[in-house]
C-alpha cells in the first residue's frame, strides 16, 4: 500500500478513537456543573451523589483522552514532515494556548474537583467543576481552531518556496476567528455536549430498567434530556450555518456532500441514496432543488457542482463523503425526534412508564459518537485533495524518508495499545456503573 495512504489511514485510526473521549469529558462535564448548581441551590443530596458519581466516570475518560491525544503530536513530526514545517506557526500558537490556558485550567481544577470534597467550601467546590467544564471547552476551541485554519486559512503569508514554503501569522486574531472556525467551533461543543448527556441517558435508563436507584435516576436523567432536547434543536441552526459556510468557502465539498456535479444547476437535497462517481448519477430519494433552497432560499437557484472544478482539485471519494454526512443528518434529525418526544412524555408525567423508549436511551449512547465520528470524516475527506485547502496537497504533506512498511508497523502497534486502552476504559466504565451511584448499600441514602 502507498506510503501516503497508510499514513491517512494511521492518523485517521489515531484520531478516530481519541475523539471517542475528548466530547464525553465535555459533555459529563457540563452535566456535573448542572448537578452540583442544582446540589448549592436545592442542599438535596441525591445531586450531591450524582455529582460525585458523574465525576468518577469524568475522571477516567479524562484519563483516557489525555493518554490517546499525545500520539498525534508525534505523528505529525515523524508521517507529516512537510505538512508540520508548513503549519508549525499556525499550529504552533493555537497548540500552546490549547495547553497553557485550556488543558492547564482543566487539570489545575480537576485536582480541586477530584480531591476537594469536604476540603474546600461547596462554592469553591462548584467553581472548580465550571473551572473543569471550561477548561475542556477551551481545549476543543483551540483545536478546532487549528483545524477550520486548514479549512479555510486566514491571517497569514506563505514564505519560502517548495518543501521549504511555511505560513506565518501575520494576523492573530484573524486566523482563530478565520471564515470557519466560529460555527465549526459552536457545531463541536454541541454535538460533546450531546454523547456526555446520552451517556448520562443512557446509563440512567439502564438503572430504571433495572430498578435500581430509581430516585436519583429520574433526576440524573431529566436534567439530561434537557440538555440533550435543547442541543439537539440548537445544532440545526449551527448545522445550516455550517453549511452555508461550506457552501462560500469550499463549494466542492458541499457539491460532494449532495453529490452534485452539474457545473452550475439548480441542485437536490438527498434524504439517502448512493453516489456512483462513474456516471455522476445519485439514486436515492431527494428533494428538487432542496440544496438550492437552503444555499439560496431559491428552489432554482444554481448551485456549484463538482465538475466546475479540475478533477485533481475535488475529492476522489464523493460516495464516502455523502454518506459520512447524509449518516450525521440522519442521526441528528432521530435524536431531535426522540427528545422531544420524551419531553412530550415528561410534560405529561408518563415518560417513566416507557419502557420500550428507556430500551431505546438505554442503547442511544452510540448515536452521538457515532454522528462525531462521520461528521468529522466527511469534514476531513470533503477538503481532500488539500491538506491546507487551496494551498498544500495531501500529497505533498507527507514525510518523504518514512517507509511504508515502518508506517505498517506503527499503525499495528498503535492498534494493539488503544485496542487494550479501549478495553480498561469499558472495564473501568462497566464496574463503576454497576457499583452504582453509592459505593455500599449500606451508605446509601435512598435505594429502591
Amino acid at each position: 500500500m502507498e506510503t501516503e495512504i497508510l499514513a491517512r489511514i494511521q492518523f485517521a485510526f489515531t484520531v478516530a478513537f481519541h475523539y471517542i473521549y475528548p466530547p464525553l469529558s465535555i459533555g459529563i462535564g457540563l452535566i456535573m456543573v448542572i448537578m452540583e448548581g442544582l446540589y448549592l441551590k436545592t442542599g438535596n443530596k441525591h445531586y450531591e451523589v450524582l455529582t460525585r458519581f458523574w465525576l468518577k466516570i469524568f475522571a477516567i475518560t479524562f484519563g483516557i483522552g489525555v493518554a490517546t491525544g499525545i500520539i498525534m503530536e508525534f505523528e505529525f513530526g515523524t508521517n507529516w514532515a512537510v505538512y508540520s514545517r508548513y503549519v508549525g506557526d499556525i499550529f504552533g500558537s493555537a497548540l500552546a494556548a490549547e495547553g497553557l490556558f485550556a488543558f492547564g485550567l482543566e487539570s489545575a481544577f480537576l485536582g480541586v474537583l477530584i480531591f476537594g470534597w469536604n476540603r474546600v467550601s461547596p462554592k469553591v467546590h462548584f467553581i472548580s467543576a465550571i473551572g473543569v467544564f471550561l477548561g475542556s471547552m477551551f481545549s476543543a476551541v483551540w483545536i478546532v481552531v487549528a483545524n477550520s485554519w486548514q479549512q479555510t486559512p486566514a491571517g497569514y503569508h506563505i514564505v519560502g518556496e517548495g518543501f521549504n514554503a511555511r505560513a506565518e501569522v501575520t494576523d492573530f486574531w484573524a486566523m482563530v476567528f478565520n471564515p470557519s472556525s466560529v460555527d465549526r467551533i459552536i457545531h463541536v461543543w454541541q454535538g460533546a455536549f450531546l454523547a456526555g448527556a446520552f451517556l448520562v441517558l443512557s446509563v440512567h435508563a439502564y438503572y430504571l430498567l433495572k430498578g435500581r436507584y430509581i430516585e436519583i435516576s429520574k433526576k440524573a436523567f431529566k436534567i439530561a434530556l434537557g440538555v440533550a432536547t435543547v442541543i439537539s434543536l440548537t445544532q440545526l441552526v449551527s448545522g445550516h450555518s455550517s453549511a452555508d459556510g461550506v457552501a462560500e468557502n469550499q463549494p466542492a465539498k458541499l457539491a460532494a456532500m449532495e453529490g452534485h456535479y452539474e457545473p452550475s444547476a439548480p441542485a437536490d437535497l438527498y434524504l439517502f441514496g448512493w453516489v456512483d462517481n462513474q456516471t455522476q448519477e445519485v439514486t436515492g430519494i431527494k428533494v428538487p432543488g432542496g440544496l438550492s433552497f437552503l444555499v439560496h432560499q431559491d428552489f432554482e437557484e444554481p448551485v456549484t457542482g463538482l465538475n466546475a472544478f479540475p478533477e485533481e482539485d475535488r475529492p476522489s471519494q464523493v460516495n464516502a463523503v455523502f454518506q459520512f454526512y447524509h449518516i450525521m443528518i440522519s442521526i441528528g434529525m432521530f435524536l431531535i425526534g426522540l427528545t422531544l418526544y420524551a419531553s412530550y412524555l415528561w410534560w405529561k408525567g408518563t415518560l417513566f412508564d416507557k419502557k420500550w423508549l428507556l430500551r431505546i436511551f438505554a442503547f442511544s449512547v452510540l448515536l452521538p459518537q457515532i454522528a462525531n465520528q462521520v461528521g468529522w470524516f466527511a469534514a476531513e475527506m470533503g477538503r481532500q485533495p488539500w491538506i491546507v485547502y487551496g494551498h498544500l496537497r495531501t500529497s505533498e504533506g507527507f514525510s518523504q524518508e518514512v517507509s511504508s512498511n515502518q508506517i505498517l508497523f506503527s499503525l499495528i502497534l498503535f492498534l494493539v495499545v488503544y485496542t487494550l486502552l479501549f478495553l480498561l476504559f469499558m472495564y473501568s466504565l462497566n464496574k463503576k456503573i454497576k457499583q452504582g451511584p453509592y459505593d455500599e448499600a449500606k451508605n446509601a441514602l435512598e435505594i429502591i
